[in-house]
C-alpha cells in the first residue's frame, strides 16, 4: 500500500433537460405545495426518449475530460455506480466505448486500452463503494495511474405513489488520482454498517418468481416510505459509530466542530432528519442536560428518551406487515420535531449542510449521484462565496437501502478553488425544458412525443436492436450516437 494520499480532482455533473417543477405538479395532483416545498424541493429531471442511464453516464465522464484536460492513457480504472443498469452484463464497458468513439471522433486519443471496466451495485450507495474501490486501485497497482467514477441513475416512481415527487436522473463523474487537486479521503478513517432489511427498498427481478409467470425487469422500486426513512436513521447512527470508535472520537465534539456535511438525499427532509438524529444521540452522556432541554420542550419524559436511545431495536422486526408502520423512534422523533424549533438546529443541522443545498432542491433523487452531487454543488457555492476550507474536514455519508452506509471523511487541500471552479453545477443545470402536464405524463408512459429540445455535444440512443435470427442478434441492445 501507498503512503501517497488519494482523493478527488475533478467533478462533472450532467442532468437531462427536462424538468418537472414541484409546484406545476401540485397543481396537476394537487398536492400541497407548502409541504411539497418544505419536504421535497422545487423541481426534478427526467430523461427523454433518447436518453439512458449509459448516455448519462457518458456525457458526464466526456464533460469530465474536458473540464480538466484529463491524459486518457493514464486512465486505468473506469467504475459506473448505478441501480438502474438496464443489461445484466456489460456495465461501465459500455460507457467506455461511447466515451473513446467520442474522443476519436474529437481527434483525441481514447481512454487507455488496459482500463478496467467495473460496475457496482447496492442501491444508492454502489457510486461510493465504486469510489472506496477506485481509492484502493490507486494506493495498489494504480499508483501512477488516474480513475474516474461515474455515478449514473433514473429515479422513478408509481403515478400518484408517496415517492413520485421525489424522481430525479443524471449522473456524476468524479475524476480520482494520488496527490489529489481538491480533496484526500483516507479510507481508514471512515465507517460502515450494514444490515438485511427485506422490504426497506428493492427492485426485484421476477423472471419467474412464484407463480411461474415471466415479468419484465422494471426500474420502479418496491418500498415501504416509513419503514425505509427509520432505517436511513438507523444506518447512520451505525456506520458514525463505527468510525468515532475507529478514530477515537468523542461525537458530540466532532459533529459540533465539523465544518460541512453532505449526504445522500433521497428528498430535501431525509438528509436533515438523520443529521439532526445524530446531533441528539450525540448529547447521551456528559450533553445531557441539552438533550433533557429539548425533551422538555416535546413533553418526552426524559428516562423513557434515554431508554429507547439506549436500546435500539433491530429493525429487521419491523420489516413485516404488521408491524410497518409502526414508528421505530416514537420518542426520539417528538424530540427531534421540537429540537427543530430551536435555535441550535439551524447552527448544528441545517447550517451544516447549507453548501449546495438550494441547488439540490431542483435536482430531485439521483439515487448513486444524489452524494456526489450535492458535493459538487457545495464546492461550486463555496469557491464562489470564497468560504476557506483548506485543511478543512468535511464529511460524506453514503447510504443505500436494503441497507448500508459508509461515513467518509473528507479533508480539502491547499488551491482546492482552483479545481472546484471547474465543476459547473448550475452550467450544467442551464438547460432545463420546463414539461406541461401532459408531456410529463407521456415521458412517464414511455409514450415518444415532441419535445423542443435539440442534443448539442451529448450522446444520445440512435436506436435499439431487434434482431433475434440465428446467425446475428441484437435485441434489446442499445446503439448511441455522439452529436458534437
Amino acid at each position: 500500500m501507498s503512503n501517497t494520499p488519494s482523493g478527488i480532482s475533478g467533478i462533472a455533473v450532467h442532468v437531462p433537460p427536462f424538468r418537472v417543477d414541484l409546484q406545476s405538479w401540485c397543481d396537476w395532483t394537487g398536492a400541497d405545495p407548502g409541504k411539497i416545498r418544505d419536504v421535497v424541493g422545487t423541481g426534478f429531471r427526467l430523461p427523454g426518449p433518447q436518453q439512458s442511464v449509459y448516455t448519462m453516464a457518458a456525457n458526464a465522464v466526456l464533460q469530465l475530460i474536458d473540464k480538466y484536460d484529463v491524459d486518457t492513457s493514464r486512465v486505468r480504472f473506469l467504475a459506473l455506480g448505478t441501480e438502474s443498469s438496464t443489461d445484466n452484463s456489460a456495465g461501465a464497458v459500455i460507457t467506455k466505448g461511447m466515451v473513446d468513439d467520442a474522443l476519436r471522433q474529437k481527434g483525441q486519443a481514447p481512454l487507455a486500452r488496459n482500463c478496467e471496466v467495473p460496475e457496482f451495485k447496492h442501491a444508492c450507495l454502489g457510486g461510493v463503494y465504486a469510489i472506496k474501490n477506485a481509492l484502493r486501485f490507486l494506493q495498489t497497482d494504480g499508483r501512477d495511474a488516474q480513475a474516474i467514477v461515474v455515478c449514473s441513475d433514473i429515479a422513478v416512481y408509481e403515478p400518484g405513489s408517496s415517492g413520485e415527487p421525489t424522481q430525479g436522473s443524471g449522473a456524476v463523474a468524479i475524476l480520482l488520482e494520488n496527490n489529489p487537486a481538491i480533496a484526500t479521503l483516507d479510507l481508514q478513517q471512515s465507517g460502515n454498517a450494514s444490515d438485511y432489511r427485506v422490504v426497506d427498498f428493492r427492485k426485484p427481478i421476477q423472471y419467474s418468481n412464484g407463480d411461474g409467470k415471466t415479468y419484465a425487469c422494471s426500474n420502479v422500486p418496491v418500498f415501504n416510505g416509513p419503514y425505509s426513512a427509520s432505517c436511513y436513521v438507523d444506518e447512520l447512527l451505525c456506520a458514525l459509530e463505527d468510525m468515532y470508535e475507529r478514530r477515537g472520537l468523542d461525537a458530540h465534539t466532532y459533529i459540533s466542530d465539523l465544518e460541512a456535511v453532505f449526504m445522500h438525499r433521497p428528498f430535501k427532509r431525509m438528509p436533515e432528519n438523520g443529521w439532526g438524529m445524530a446531533y441528539l444521540f450525540s448529547l447521551q452522556g456528559e450533553h445531557s442536560d441539552e438533550l433533557r432541554s429539548y425533551a422538555d420542550a416535546a413533553g418526552v419524559d426524559f428516562a423513557e428518551l434515554q431508554a429507547e436511545m439506549t436500546n435500539r431495536p433491530h429493525l429487521s422486526e419491523y420489516g413485516v406487515q404488521e408491524r410497518i408502520d409502526e414508528d421505530v423512534f416514537p420518542l426520539v422523533n417528538k424530540v427531534l420535531r421540537a429540537f427543530r424549533r430551536q435555535p441550535a438546529y439551524a447552527e448544528r443541522v441545517t447550517g451544516k449542510m447549507r453548501l449546495g443545498a438550494e441547488q439540490m432542491e431542483e435536482l430531485g433523487n439521483l439515487y448513486t449521484g444524489a452524494l456526489p452531487a450535492w458535493l459538487a454543488a457545495g464546492l461550486e457555492q463555496a469557491t464562489n462565496e470564497g468560504t476557506e476550507l483548506s485543511g478543512r474536514e468535511v464529511l460524506l455519508f453514503g447510504y443505500g437501502s436494503g441497507d448500508a452506509a459508509e461515513a467518509l471523511p473528507m479533508t480539502l487541500v491547499s488551491g482546492w478553488e482552483q479545481a472546484a471552479a471547474k465543476i459547473g453545477v448550475a452550467e450544467s443545470m442551464s438547460n432545463a425544458v420546463d414539461l406541461d402536464e401532459s408531456q410529463y405524463r407521456a415521458l412517464r408512459k414511455g409514450v415518444r412525443i415532441d419535445l423542443d429540445f435539440a442534443p448539442q455535444a451529448e450522446f444520445i440512443v440512435d436506436r435499439v436492436g431487434g434482431e433475434t435470427a440465428d446467425d446475428f442478434q441484437d435485441k434489446g441492445i442499445e446503439y448511441y450516437r455522439y452529436i458534437d
